[in-house]
């Protein structure tokens, strides 16, 4: 076959060009370390990659959503328990304000106390994050969870936020709770069981309480009617057999009987009354609609009672006895919290610790894929320059193969 000048300068060019190409190629998969620079490369193994990469991608936002929820848990137990350890002092001091032996002074110097930790618990309940915003107003985390209004009618610390609850994903099947909202944490907490003296007939009523908490407490759950006010209507008629017998005056049913004796204590229901009483005489009360409010409000009434001097020691005794029963009640949901949280807690290390592994595996099976063998890279480099330079070499040799060298 004959081969013209053109065509041997042609083929020459091209083995050279090649051999660079080759060249280029392996020393850029030396450089970036990556086999596939191109789709072109390997077309399966790049859309492998490709997905493998979303995957790693994914799993690493799951892993800075673990950080950050973690952070925030951890943040919200440290609020719950400094306020712990607050309301256990607080409820030291109200036990001790209770004992009957202290002087005007001493609980008004108490009162003080306990109005520096109401302040304390106020500003724990609005704690913010490093964002600024509110931890416990819910959806309305711009702005201040609880407001505090000495002069209001009602409750003089109130929630301002709503019932939003944030929740985070860690993973494409766990999502977690990383807020709850103030009303659920401090304000949704019971205030203490009471009953009101409505009218009587008898002779003197020295005394209507609430002795036994317990009792009572179990007697308003299980009579308590949310709907139908008459049925909180009781009655109690003294009878010509020496006892005294509670009546619902709205189902006329009897409830109980026990004993009495005119001018002495009798406690039935958990209730105690003293009364001078005949037979045919009654008392009628009715139970009080359940109450609702935070152990920083439980504690502003009870500091406002122990400062005022004119309060008699009646009136002092049931609003310790209230406040006890508040700030035991909120503790209960202040744990309650605190349980769910250390499960979130527990919740976000696993999941952590499962996204790590997925995304050791993940980033393997890439590399597998993706990554460039550097021993058989470099061989084969060092093979393709040998062939470059042959190429460069041999080309002025085959270019002087003309007849023109013999004539």
């Amino acid at each position: 076959m004959r081969i013209s000048t053109s065509q041997i300068y042609d083929q020459n060019i091209r083995s050279i060009m090649n051999n660079q190409e080759d060249l280029v190629k392996t020393q850029e998969q030396l450089a970036t370390g990556k086999r596939i620079i191109t789709p072109s490369d390997d077309p399966v193994g790049a859309a492998k990659v490709l997905r493998l990469t979303e995957e790693i991608d994914e799993l690493e936002q799951f892993q800075r959503n673990n950080d950050l929820v973690t952070g925030s848990l951890e943040q919200q137990e440290a609020v719950l328990t400094n306020i712990t350890n607050s309301i256990n002092r607080a409820r030291t001091l109200v036990v001790q304000a209770g004992s009957g032996i202290l002087s005007d002074p001493d609980k008004r110097a108490i009162g003080a106390e306990l109005e520096q930790i109401k302040l304390e618990i106020f500003d724990l309940m609005n704690t913010q994050d490093a964002d600024g915003n509110y931890i416990y107003a819910g959806y309305q985390s711009a702005n201040q969870a609880f407001t505090y209004n000495p002069a209001a009618t009602g409750n003089a610390i109130s929630f301002s936020g709503d019932a939003g609850m944030s929740f985070i994903q860690l993973s494409n099947s766990s999502t977690i709770q990383s807020t709850s909202n103030g009303y659920e944490v401090f304000e949704n907490v019971l205030s203490r069981f009471k009953f009101s003296v409505t009218s009587d007939t008898v002779s003197s009523l020295s005394n209507a309480t609430v002795s036994e908490q317990g009792t009572f407490d179990t007697f308003f759950n299980k009579n308590y009617d949310p709907v139908t006010s008459a049925n909180n209507d009781y009655q109690i008629t003294f009878l010509a057999s020496g006892e005294a017998q509670l009546t619902n005056v709205g189902t006329g049913a009897v409830v109980d009987t026990v004993g009495f004796e005119s001018g002495k204590a009798f406690t039935v229901k958990g209730m105690q009354f003293t009364a001078s009483a005949v037979a045919g005489d009654t008392i009628e009360f009715s139970l009080d609609a359940p109450e609702k409010k935070s152990m920083a409000q439980t504690l502003h009434e009870v500091q406002e009672i122990l400062m005022d001097s004119t309060i008699d020691n009646s009136a002092l005794q049931e609003a310790i006895a209230d406040s006890l029963v508040g700030l035991d009640n909120g503790l209960e949901k202040i744990s309650l919290e605190r349980a769910s949280i250390g499960s979130r807690l527990n919740i976000a290390e696993s999941t952590y610790e499962s996204n790590l592994d997925m995304e050791i595996a993940a980033k393997s099976s890439r590399s597998a894929i993706q990554d460039v063998d550097y021993a058989e890279a470099s061989s084969e480099f060092a093979k393709q320059e040998t062939a470059l330079e042959a190429a460069l070499a041999s080309f002025p040799q085959v270019s002087n193969l003309s007849l023109f060298n013999y004539i």
